[in-house]
């Protein structure tokens, strides 16, 4: 998939300012489906000339007599919007539209090192820019819109050699039973108001953030002080979450609701656990031992009750 502009960069003709008027008309009546010729110094684009202003200049009265044998210097003048091969297709869609209106379809002129190589025309960048969002999509969590398991793969196998990292995973507790007793359209909103928190605190210590799936998510950083950063998330979560409960559960601290094994007992109201594996004591050589010692320190944080964090000193 294309990231680059240069990448979907197309060849049309390119003529020097010293070239006459009937280049251009040669040019455009030899090929039909062209619809701006390049303008170039020395190899750099310094203009465009569309098909509709070259005719439309022509078609003026005495135009074809006064411009044809002459350089078309005489009657360019536009300064097309020029963009350098590495600039990403989503920053020249903006560019793209902030033009004005009787410019917004023009020819996207396409340059590296300066040096023209092409052009982009809007139909083919509007085109690709779709594709590149259905597939950047393709990598999000559809509800919370965070990265999803393939993003999320790829940070861990980037981290687990790094000198030091930490590992955050999140997990609401007694969720099934609040989608049950609330429906999941409440359950969902839970999910999304919690994603939101996490991506506030997250996006403000430089963490990485996903969304694993259901009510499990995901923080990377690289160092290890990630206390702080926990006891907040926890007191934001408690705080956060009695919006989402009716008052007589909040003041009884639990909803009456069958467990796993459909047996009817008071189950807690949801809360927050935070398993923390780091390396600042145990060397992972693999992905396997990564996540067969994340499942240990996971196991033993679900067995605390209420919110609480647990790293991996155990």
């Amino acid at each position: 998939m294309a990231a680059y502009i240069g990448e979907i960069a197309e060849q049309v003709p390119c003529i020097s300012l010293d070239a006459i008027s009937k280049t251009v008309h040669t040019i455009f009546s030899e090929n039909p489906s062209i619809h701006g010729v390049v303008i170039v110094k020395k190899e750099e684009p310094v203009s465009l000339i569309t098909r509709t202003d070259f005719y439309e200049k022509m078609g003026n009265l005495y135009g074809y007599n006064l411009y044809m044998g002459r350089s078309i210097k005489l009657i360019t003048n536009k300064k097309p919007l020029i963009v350098d091969y590495f600039q990403s297709i989503t920053d020249v869609s903006n560019l793209a539209m902030q033009r004005k209106e009787e410019d917004r379809y023009d020819y996207v002129i396409v340059t590296r090192e300066k040096k023209y190589i092409g052009i982009v025309s809007i139909q083919r960048l509007l085109m690709k820019l779709v594709e590149v969002q259905v597939e950047f999509a393709s990598f999000l969590n559809p509800l919370t819109r965070l990265p999803g398991n393939h993003v999320i793969e790829n940070k861990l196998k980037e981290v687990i050699n790094q000198e030091k990292f930490s590992i955050l995973y999140f997990d609401i507790d007694h969720f099934k039973t609040y989608n049950d007793t609330y429906g999941f359209k409440k359950g969902d909103d839970l999910l999304k108001s919690t994603a939101n928190l996490l991506k506030t605190t997250c996006e403000k210590n430089g963490l990485f953030l996903g969304h694993i799936g259901g009510d499990d998510f995901i923080a990377v950083q690289n160092h290890y002080d990630y206390k702080a950063i926990c006891e907040g998330i926890i007191k934001d979560f408690d705080e956060n979450i009695r919006r989402f409960y009716h008052s007589n559960h909040l003041s009884q601290q639990y909803v009456i609701a069958e467990n796993r094994q459909g047996v009817t007992e008071k189950i807690p109201l949801v809360s927050l656990s935070i398993a923390i594996v780091t390396n600042k004591y145990v060397t992972f050589e693999s992905m396997e031992q990564l996540s067969e010692y994340t499942a240990k320190v996971k196991r033993n944080c679900k067995m605390i009750k209420g919110s609480c964090c647990l790293d991996n000193i155990i």
